[in-house]
């Protein structure tokens, strides 16, 4: 097929065997498997998963690319056509788990992170393609540079590594930026439990939301304060002179529970 790639959907087709091999192999695929992709584009992808899984469903946004998928002859492969971040995951993927295997739009990559996190009890595996400075930041230890928000959140909930390094070449068009392939393992549990997730991810962004302040500067103009915020969080052994790409995920997790304790807590009548 033909087809030119369209720059406003961010299409940038993977045409190297070698990385596609390397992305199957860590997926780990069967026929008991059902699979999403996001964005299969000219089907790098889709050819060899088709044989490889019991299911494979497809979230395409060209409906150039979205005709020429449903004209395909198998049987197991079901077309989405839409907006990966607007479709309805829970109601497309109604058979979890599923494993996620995608050269993901690299426009897109962050908000469909933040979308994986709010649906992670569908998927069991993700193997996803993304920019070299967005992998570096999933992967990040505290006290690092790339370390921040995406860092904690997925560090949370999967076990993230690298699977390969990606040059511009490997694509057509090739991308003026380096890639790599990441492999998320869904954990059994998180490594930090909190009481309130969405609250945790609030404190998360808060926190780095100026990144080179203090976490008590950071925090209160996030509206994440009260008073004594400063002592209380020395009670719990985080410094608030600290940055807050210094805290580790059990200290972002009691940081939280602290906040939520103070900033929801009835008024005591006096």
């Amino acid at each position: 097929m033909r087809h030119q790639p369209k720059k406003r959907f961010g299409q940038n087709f993977l045409k190297d065997r070698q990385v596609l091999e390397r992305i199957l192999e860590a997926a780990d695929l069967d026929k008991r498997d059902r699979v999403l992709e996001i964005g299969p584009g000219l089907g790098a992808l889709t050819d060899p998963l088709l044989p490889r899984v019991g299911r494979l469903h497809v979230m395409e946004l060209d409906r150039d690319l979205v005709a020429s998928l449903r004209a395909r002859p198998e049987s197991h492969l079901q077309v989405h056509e839409g907006d990966a971040l607007r479709l309805d995951w829970s109601a497309a993927l109604s058979e979890p788990p599923y494993k996620l295997v995608a050269n993901l739009p690299y426009n897109i990559s962050s908000p469909i992170l933040f979308k994986i996190l709010d649906h992670r009890r569908l998927f069991s595996r993700l193997v996803l393609m993304f920019q070299q400075e967005v992998g570096d930041r999933l992967c990040a230890a505290p006290g690092t540079r790339e370390y921040g928000i995406l860092s904690v959140l997925c560090q949370n909930w999967f076990d993230v590594r690298s699977v390969v390094r990606v040059p511009p070449g490997a694509f057509y068009p090739p991308p003026r930026v380096h890639s790599v392939v990441l492999r998320f393992d869904a954990l059994p549990q998180a490594r930090v439990a909190v009481t309130d997730e969405r609250f945790f991810r609030k404190v998360v962004k808060g926190a780095f939301g100026q990144r080179r302040k203090t976490l008590r500067n950071s925090l209160r103009g996030a509206g994440l304060t009260f008073d004594g915020l400063v002592e209380a969080m020395a009670e719990i052994g985080i410094d608030a002179g600290r940055r807050a790409e210094t805290l580790s995920l059990e200290e972002f997790g009691a940081l939280s529970e602290l906040l939520r304790g103070r900033l929801q807590d009835p008024p005591v009548n006096s």
